[in-house]
């Protein structure tokens, strides 16, 4: 059986490099409509001693893509500090296993703006989350 294609149609290369995340590129990244969608290919330093996805590295990337749909809604030269993030673990992710987190921005206001995400290994729901974001101006343009 050959491994699977990377990334899935519509997936280029994420163009947000952090170096919280460096250790697990390549991640790649979409819009769909109102949505921003992270993914990656799971692969073993994603992983924990129970060799599925690990929380933190899943919390991440939904706080990443959570963060980038809000910005893309509220518009250029916003600066966003996530204020709160909650992250409900459904299920698992494996060594593997192509992981998507797609978010949407509920709510922009001048000060506060709201996300939710939901996560999935191979299409089926392992996380679901919710953050919120204090609004900022950087006074820089928009670099999200």
């Amino acid at each position: 059986m050959s491994a699977p294609a990377d990334p899935p149609a519509g997936f280029e290369r994420h163009f947000r490099r952090s170096p919280v995340t460096d250790a697990w590129e390549p991640l790649y990244s979409k819009r769909d409509g109102d949505r921003f969608v992270i993914g990656l290919r799971v692969a073993a330093a994603h992983c924990n001693a129970r060799a599925m996805l690990h929380g933190g590295v899943l919390s991440t990337l939904c706080d990443n893509s959570m963060g980038i749909a809000c910005a893309l809604a509220a518009g250029d030269g916003t600066s966003l500090v996530t204020v709160h993030l909650s992250v409900d673990f459904l299920g698992a992710g494996r060594e593997g296993q192509w992981i998507e987190v797609g978010a949407i921005a509920t709510k922009s206001g001048r000060t506060l703006s709201f996300a939710a995400a939901e996560a999935t290994a191979d299409s089926r729901i392992i996380g679901r989350a919710t953050a919120v974001f204090h609004v900022g101006d950087s006074g820089r343009p928009k670099t999200v």
